[in-house]
């Protein structure tokens, strides 16, 4: 006997007339078709977002017929649900997505918990990841990857970084090759500060089956003869959201450069 996977939607909609018992309307579809509620809520003015699970995906195009029918909302997504779409429900937003490249996310500072919880969601995955996370000094880059990789329960080990002061390791020891790590490498120190010995262990981390945290993608990318297109995902962290992410500081004055 086939044994049924439950998987997990997103749905939206648009309210055009907020009616009371509206919301009542659409919980009593899903629950004549079985469609499980796990979260509900407001993701932006006139929108709700909902978190749903079945364990038969017919149920969902019969779910979108009905809710087409409907006209005092306009279902403006339904989809087999990602991270972002549980964080938005959880948090009541969205973060800024770029809509020419998917892979890019932008955060604001005051957006940090949204962040952790966003890249600590990346972090529980296994296998090769490679992200990159784009930011100007002291906005809390490395901060909050240290607390995304203690969110998702992972080790996290620093190859290079200023957090303390500048780190270019050439070795790690044996207990940091083991297990679910993340690692953290610094794409300015590594490739323009680092030795031949870091480079060689540089190699040795970017090849393990392991999340690869890498600040500075841009500069990594153009050093190594690389490209952004081999990065999984792109954070860009910045004070406010208008603020520019430039390093024509760091080509200028790499040796006086404090980029943590």
């Amino acid at each position: 006997m086939r044994q049924l996977v439950a998987s997990n939607w997103y749905l939206e909609w648009e309210i055009h007339r907020n009616n009371p018992g509206l919301l009542g309307d659409i919980a009593a579809v899903l629950g004549m078709l079985t469609i499980n509620i796990q979260t509900i809520n407001g993701v932006e003015p006139c929108k709700r977002g909902m978190l749903i699970q079945t364990d038969d995906d017919e149920k969902i195009n019969l779910l979108k017929s009905v809710l087409d029918a409907l006209e005092d909302i306009t279902v403006t997504a339904l989809r087999k649900s990602t991270v972002m779409d549980t964080l938005a429900v959880r948090h009541g937003k969205y973060s800024v997505q770029d809509t020419r490249e998917e892979k890019i996310f932008r955060f604001a500072r005051d957006e940090i918990g949204l962040l952790v919880e966003f890249m600590g969601e990346i972090f529980k995955k296994n296998g090769h990841q490679l992200i990159g996370v784009r930011g100007m000094p002291r906005v809390g880059k490395t901060e909050a990857m240290i607390a995304a990789s203690v969110s998702a329960n992972k080790r996290w080990t620093l190859v290079s970084s200023t957090l303390l002061r500048q780190t270019a390791r050439n070795q790690l020891a044996m207990n940091e090759w083991a297990g679910e790590s993340v690692y953290i490498i610094d794409g300015v120190v590594s490739t323009l500060r680092g030795t031949n010995k870091h480079r060689k262990l540089m190699e040795k981390v970017l090849a393990l089956e392991a999340t690869k945290v890498i600040e500075h993608p841009d500069i990594f990318a153009r050093e190594t003869g690389g490209s952004l297109a081999d990065f999984d995902y792109i954070i860009e962290l910045r004070n406010h959201p208008d603020e520019e992410i430039t390093y024509e500081v760091v080509n200028a004055s790499i040796s006086n450069f404090d980029i943590t």
